[in-house]
């Protein structure tokens, strides 16, 4: 840390502290950044978040205010690009847009569409030392052989073992959480994948505690079902450009189209799931609990664990959401697209791991599910990649984060009222290949809480018919 005594006292200090920046400087020369700063009695001296640091630089600049900048420990660099494919119209088009909002904002590309060209191409072309942060282990390795392969240099890896910095680092969100404080001052470009997921509590984190002036998101679907999205483009600057499945279909996604299947209860299946649903409703009609409420499902589990009618009701629930997951007629429905779809890869979602492993154990598949080891993981989608093994069952694993072998053939067997997952999972099929085209079929139960669920999650451009 530079020496106070050496700072002028007409000139503003701004220096990177544990996640934050400490600032010192006269009282008129300040006013003008007043709103992004807080008297700090502890250090007897302003402070601001961190990622604060390019606004206030930016204000003190244009105003001629003197200042120093001891904060930042990022610098300009000569990145350079080797092999990399000519970027089609919507890469160029994203890019572009996010240079005019000053390199920060948020840019919105469906599944296989290339997005982390448009970041690589950002690295290229903002030559600042880079972060890069991920959501899974799978994504970390991939981005990381990619920019590797990018760039031709060495690149840094926080995460899955590894705690290696270099001018391009890639991390996992949780990694970059719990050292931000220490490095927050060591990257200008901040680049944030499945960005979606940044608003959660502890993950906002790392970027509020960094300095990097430069921003960029990706994702297929900003939307967040707390409605948090505001918070992502706060973090990361507005959204400059969003194309959708239905903008790029036929050209650089494969057609498809989408089958919901109706599946009818058998008899004794449909009087217990009436039953059970008349039950719980009940229960949750007699405490006065709003579900639809953020809290509701929350307030319902703790008010059934009180009592044993509580208790029945919560059995009764768990019981109507299976029969709606899992009925027989829905077995038999996946047997027949299965058999319909012989010779073809498959790939089956579902919202449970219960539902997951009926299937497995039902017809003798693969099953990943998010306790499937990593090594294992990887076997099974080399073996579904292969042909070897042509039919794979999943539960959310797949969704986003894998590198997905090409697959035409999609089987929503369940899933939640989440918009976000459901064209995730139409996007894993959408690959192209020449003469693809692909289908995703959904079944849901008829007469049952999944008709809401389905019309629910159908609420995107992609399912419009």
């Amino acid at each position: 840390m530079a020496d106070p005594s050496l700072v002028s006292s007409e000139a503003v200090w701004v220096r990177f502290a544990q996640g934050s920046l400490l600032i010192t400087g006269p009282s008129q020369h300040l006013a003008p950044v007043a709103r992004y700063v807080n008297w700090d009695e502890r250090v007897d001296c302003y402070r601001a978040e961190a990622r604060r640091y390019g606004p206030i630089l930016l204000t003190l600049h244009q105003l001629k205010i003197p200042f120093r900048d001891d904060a930042r420990r990022f610098g300009v660099q000569s990145f350079q690009l080797h092999g990399e494919p000519q970027p089609r119209p919507h890469q160029q088009e994203a890019l572009t847009a996010w240079k005019a909002a000053k390199r920060q904002g948020v840019v919105v590309l469906p599944t296989g569409t290339g997005k982390t060209l448009v970041a690589r191409l950002a690295i290229a072309q903002t030559q600042r030392d880079t972060l890069i942060l991920v959501p899974t282990i799978d994504l970390l390795q991939q981005w990381h052989q990619q920019l590797s392969e990018g760039f031709a240099m060495p690149i840094g890896m926080l995460g899955g073992g590894e705690q290696q910095l270099a001018t391009i680092t890639v991390s996992t969100y949780d990694s970059a959480y719990l050292r931000m404080e220490q490095i927050g001052d060591r990257f200008g470009l901040l680049i944030c994948d499945e960005c979606h997921h940044l608003p959660a509590a502890t993950t906002r984190m790392a970027a509020i505690c960094s300095i990097a002036p430069f921003r960029l998101g990706l994702t297929a679907t900003p939307e967040r079902s707390d409605g948090q999205e505001e918070d992502l483009y706060d973090l990361l600057g507005p959204l400059c450009y969003r194309s959708e499945i239905t903008d790029l279909r036929g050209q650089y996604l494969a057609p498809y189209r989408w089958q919901p299947i109706a599946v009818h209860l058998d008899q004794d299946e449909r009087i217990a799931y009436d039953a059970a649903y008349a039950q719980y409703r009940e229960f949750v009609r007699s405490c006065g609990v709003q579900l639809s409420q953020p809290n509701g499902w929350n307030q319902f589990v703790q008010i059934c664990h009180r009592s044993q009618e509580g208790r029945a009701a919560y059995r009764a629930y768990l019981l109507q959401k299976r029969l709606a997951r899992a009925s027989r007629a829905k077995l038999r429905a996946v047997w027949s697209l299965l058999r319909q779809h012989k010779g073809e890869r498959v790939l089956l979602f579902t919202d449970d791991n219960a539902t997951a492993y009926a299937i497995g154990e039902t017809f003798f598949l693969p099953v990943i599910t998010h306790h499937t080891r990593a090594g294992e993981r990887k076997k099974l989608l080399d073996l579904f990649r292969s042909g070897s093994l042509p039919f794979l069952v999943n539960s959310h694993v797949l969704n986003e984060g894998v590198d997905v072998p090409d697959v035409a053939v999609g089987i929503i067997v369940s899933g939640s009222g989440s918009v976000r997952a459901h064209v995730q999972r139409l996007g894993r099929i959408l690959r192209p290949r020449e003469g693809k085209q692909a289908v995703l079929y959904e079944l849901v139960s008829e007469g049952t809480a999944e008709t809401f669920t389905s019309e629910k999650r159908r609420q995107h451009l992609a399912y419009q018919r």
